[in-house]
């Protein structure tokens, strides 16, 4: 990780979008603060590429309500994200505080991003069963445990969470759950033909994982599986997955 341990900013960034020919980024939290979130929004303002942001805020704050109403102000704040991944407790995401907060997210229309492992997926399948009208979407297809192959479990909860249709699903994060040294494209087919039954075309976006995936790829290696699994597909189909659905669903103001 010591590869990674360093300010990545949006000139890092822009140059790398502009060679694979991305027009722009959803820029989604990595620390939990209010003043991270603040920064991305900033640097938002700053960079017009940078056309969202998913930030942090305590949704089992009791003044959860009055930070919502704060952060409702800014335009290009999108939604909220938790790293539930590193939260111990097996029922985080169904404990009484984080419910409220959860709860009240849809009167700003904010989205929420879920980040989990896969042995996560059955508390975030009773989670988003008790939020039918509110926008979730999986980060990195539920990060399964690509490098040992234990899929079964994981992808029979995969296809229970996408029958909640306010649910979508990202595909990212596929090489840091394999061999970061040792893998190769077809490794992940079976992953992507899984979330593309459960979700369809209309509920998964592309997202980069950066600069968190140039642990185990490239930028462009870790494109290039996306778009060489989904190049056989239609011009719209692809155009759904590359940005629209991600544009839909962060209520971006673009097309």
């Amino acid at each position: 990780m010591h590869l990674i341990q360093r300010d990545f900013l949006p000139s890092d960034l822009l140059p790398i979008l502009q060679l694979n020919n991305i027009d722009g980024c959803i820029s989604v939290q990595a620390d939990q603060t209010e003043s991270e979130t603040d920064f991305l929004l900033a640097l938002s303002d700053k960079y017009d590429f940078i056309k969202g942001v998913v930030g942090w805020l305590d949704l089992r704050a009791d003044n959860i309500y009055g930070r919502l109403e704060h952060y409702s102000q800014f335009k290009k704040l999108k939604g909220l994200r938790h790293i539930v991944q590193s939260e111990n407790d097996a029922e985080f995401m169904l404990r009484p505080k984080f419910k409220n907060g959860i709860a009240e997210l849809g009167l700003y229309d904010f989205t929420f991003d879920i980040l989990i492992y896969h042995y996560q997926l059955e508390q975030a399948i009773q989670f988003v069963k008790l939020f039918p009208e509110q926008k979730f979407v999986l980060d990195h297809i539920g990060k399964p445990d690509i490098k040992s192959g234990e899929y079964g479990l994981w992808q029979t909860n995969i296809k229970k969470l996408a029958l909640q249709q306010n649910v979508y699903c990202k595909i990212s994060g596929m090489v840091t759950e394999s061999e970061w040294d040792d893998w190769k494209p077809s490794d992940f087919k079976f992953y992507l033909d899984t979330v593309l039954k459960a979700f369809g075309t209309d509920r998964l976006m592309y997202g980069s994982d950066f600069p968190v995936c140039t642990l185990a790829a490239t930028y462009e290696a870790q494109l290039a599986i996306i778009t060489s699994y989904f190049a056989s597909f239609t011009n719209i189909e692809k155009k759904k997955i590359m940005g629209e659905n991600a544009s839909k669903f962060y209520g971006l103001s673009i097309v």
